[in-house]
């Protein structure tokens, strides 16, 4: 190798260290080489019957693909929020509980409980969209026009926007039993990719278009490095960093659609919990300045997928992340006991126990009173159950000597269930 080769590869390696998306790259690079060592089958993908009967692509790419759909849209709003105002909005992850709590107003109507649908779904999208961009302009205000750091001016809605999505909805816990609403995030029927991943995909092209067709980017970048030098060149700071927010809006309304879907119900105190940080995390390992000016969207959203590639790779290997410090879910008895009349206990049930699994969780349902009960559950795959199928509360001397759980709990020991009826003959199942 002569000395002008061993230069141009020098000067290549410089290049490539310097560009950008090196910093996401390499880390995926390093996530992708250590599972390949540790366990190649983590990269397997399979098409598998999912619990509606549909053949689904299954495994830890798609799963990674499919719950990083969210945070790589909040991550493109992030970052023209970060580019332009120098900071970040802390508020994203109430916002989307907001978002979700506006959805399922619209669609339940004054029944925290329909039957059927109280509005179009469009119509359910298009009310959060407004309001969350109502919230985003409320933060771009308090930014652009009062010049509120933004730390602190979205330090308003993050503290008061989980006590709003609940008064949204009378504090009420409201659950759609429609099962068209979830195929937004779970599967649209006959498809084999998970919906959310598509709607991500869709919110990356309408970034790129927006960047590629409109100055909003060179505008961004301009206010973010000099304000006061891009007002001389004809910019309008305060409307930038305003657009911005309001944009930001609009990537929260689809994340909490997405958010919502997936379960057909939200839980206010919990929902997109702390996913504030994995959104700025993500602007910060796609290598932006955190400071604002000159920004790189796809390393951003790169970022998004490093990060929950890292979070797969974690469940996956028992090592618990301090975000999440659990490795089981508890299905309330709510949604047991709800499924015996109507569908929208099992749907909650069915998609509850898919993403447990997805997360490599155990799950344990609870107020299982019937045969019903207990083997859909289990035709589900739920890992353990109690309730008074099995017994009622009772002390230890007296469980010591109680044999009718031998019967019963077929959780207990894989030789028992062949005693119990399949869960292909349950009806209650099948509906």
């Amino acid at each position: 190798m002569n000395e002008t080769t061993q230069k141009r590869q020098g000067n290549f390696l410089t290049r490539l260290v310097r560009k950008q998306i090196f910093i996401p790259l390499a880390a995926l690079l390093l996530l992708i080489v250590f599972n390949l060592i540790a366990d190649p089958s983590f990269f397997a993908i399979t098409l598998k019957e999912n619990s509606l009967g549909d053949l689904v692509l299954t495994g830890n790419l798609i799963t990674i693909l499919d719950n990083a759909s969210e945070l790589v849209i909040l991550a493109i709003g992030m970052t023209l929020v970060t580019a332009a105002s120098g900071g970040q909005d802390i508020s994203v992850g109430s916002a989307i509980a907001i978002a979700g709590s506006v959805v399922l107003r619209v669609l339940c109507g004054t029944n925290s409980r329909p039957d059927t649908l109280q509005a179009p779904i469009i119509v359910a999208f298009l009310a959060c969209c407004v309001v969350s961009m109502l919230f985003g302009a409320f933060n771009g205000t308090l930014v652009a026009v009062f010049k509120i750091q933004p730390m602190v001016a979205t330090l308003i809605l993050y503290t008061a926007g989980r006590s709003i999505a609940a008064w949204i909805n009378n504090n009420e816990l409201p659950m759609i039993s429609d099962p068209s609403f979830a195929y937004y995030g779970n599967f649209l029927p006959g498809v084999a990719v998970p919906t959310p991943i598509f709607i991500a995909v869709i919110c990356m092209i309408l970034a790129w278009a927006l960047l590629r067709f409109t100055n909003i980017g060179l505008y961004s970048q301009a206010v973010g490095i000099n304000a006061s030098a891009a007002r001389l060149n004809g910019i309008h700071p305060q409307f930038v960093k305003f657009l911005t927010y309001v944009i930001l809006g609009l990537c929260v309304a689809v994340a909490g659609f997405i958010k919502v879907s997936r379960f057909s119900t939200i839980n206010y105190s919990v929902v997109a919990k702390d996913i504030e940080m994995d959104a700025i995390l993500a602007v910060a390992l796609g290598g932006n300045a955190l400071s604002g000016g000159k920004f790189n969207i796809w390393a951003s959203v790169l970022g998004a997928y490093v990060i929950q590639f890292l979070t797969t790779t974690l469940f996956k290997f028992n090592v618990v992340s301090s975000a999440l410090p659990f490795n089981t879910v508890k299905l309330d008895r709510a949604f047991v006991s709800d499924g015996t009349d109507n569908r929208r206990g099992r749907i909650v049930a069915r998609n509850t126990i898919t993403l447990a699994k997805q997360l490599g969780m155990k799950i344990i349902a609870e107020g299982v009173e019937t045969v019903e009960q207990a083997l859909f559950l289990r035709s589900l795959g739920c890992d353990h159950a109690q309730g008074f199928y099995y017994s009622r509360p009772m002390d230890a001397r007296d469980f010591e000597t109680f044999s009718f759980v031998r019967r019963k709990c077929f959780w207990v020991d894989p030789r028992l269930q062949e005693t119990l009826p399949r869960p292909e003959d349950d009806v209650w199942a099948k509906k």
